[in-house]
């Protein structure tokens, strides 16, 4: 009975060690993970806030406009955005009358053929080309040139005080940013559950502070696959980098439905945290996305 409790606390520890900080520090040379030094937080920048701000405005635009005749209740209140996106609709009406003969109402596409639209590419979730890595995340149409947001870390965020230990357990989705905020990402068990409370936690009327369908195999946002993507090998150099972006307090609300995170605790005042792949060379159609996991500040 001992020697079986011992292996099943073995098999625990296998799966939580490599957020274990002690562990970490003495281990990380021994089992070959990169790691990317930075001078300081502040410079943990690959590409600017405002570029960060500027795709994801783009393309949750392009995602409503798409979505437009869903979004009525949203709309009802927000009389003058309504005449906004109207104006953008029918300038696209337009444009789409011209390139492809279509007289017919709103063509309504997919979000990746939105993605692939609006940015140039799709990404989506496949088998990963590393052994032994299971799921990985590719460019599956497209071409996505250096510098460009490619994928997000969805999940609920924690501050260093709130409890995530029983979260944690087994869980090698757990992002840890700079600061030490942590980024739950896993979509299955504890964690999705307590995404998904929070979430209904935060709605305010029609309004939906963040986005739960990254936690299905049809994701709304199709940026939000970035928790599957793998780290980096001798053999597979990393192609990604992550970077951290906090959501300004201007950051539309009619579009916060497209944010795949929420915060475990909305009683403290903060901004949201998200985490984006920002791309560190031009990545072609077919490639597997790879990124370094560990950042330490000097």
């Amino acid at each position: 009975m001992g020697w079986v409790l011992l292996r099943a606390l073995r098999r625990r520890w296998a799966a939580y060690k490599y957020r274990f900080v002690p562990w970490l520090a003495l281990n990380l040379r021994r089992q070959g993970r990169t790691l990317r030094y930075v001078p300081e937080s502040s410079q943990d920048k690959i590409i600017s806030d405002e570029d960060v701000f500027e795709t994801l405005l783009k393309t949750f635009k392009a995602l409503f406009l798409n979505d437009f005749s869903r979004q009525a209740d949203i709309l009802a209140l927000l009389p003058e955005v309504k005449c906004q996106y109207l104006e953008l609709l029918t300038w696209e009406q337009k444009w789409s009358k011209v390139t492809s003969c279509n007289h017919g109402s709103q063509q309504v596409f997919s979000p990746e053929e939105v993605l692939l639209n609006t940015l140039g590419f799709t990404v989506g979730r496949d088998q990963s080309s590393l052994v032994s890595a299971g799921t990985g995340v590719f460019v599956t149409k497209g071409f996505v040139p250096k510098g460009t947001v490619v994928s997000m870390y969805p999940g609920t965020v924690y501050r260093k005080h709130e409890p995530i230990f029983f979260q944690s357990l087994g869980n090698p989705f757990i992002f840890r940013c700079i600061d030490g905020i942590l980024i739950d990402g896993n979509d299955k068990g504890l964690s999705r559950s307590v995404y998904r409370s929070c979430r209904r936690r935060d709605q305010l009327g029609p309004f939906q502070m963040s986005d739960e369908s990254w936690l299905t195999a049809a994701p709304q946002n199709p940026l939000a696959v970035g928790q599957y993507v793998n780290n980096c090998s001798h053999e597979k150099a990393a192609n990604v980098c992550y970077q951290e972006f906090d959501v300004p307090e201007h950051f539309p609300i009619e579009l916060k439905q497209y944010l795949p995170n929420i915060v475990y605790n909305h009683d403290i005042e903060s901004h949201l945290r998200c985490v984006v792949l920002v791309t560190l060379r031009d990545i072609k159609q077919g490639e597997e996305l790879f990124s370094n996991y560990y950042t330490v500040v000097r």
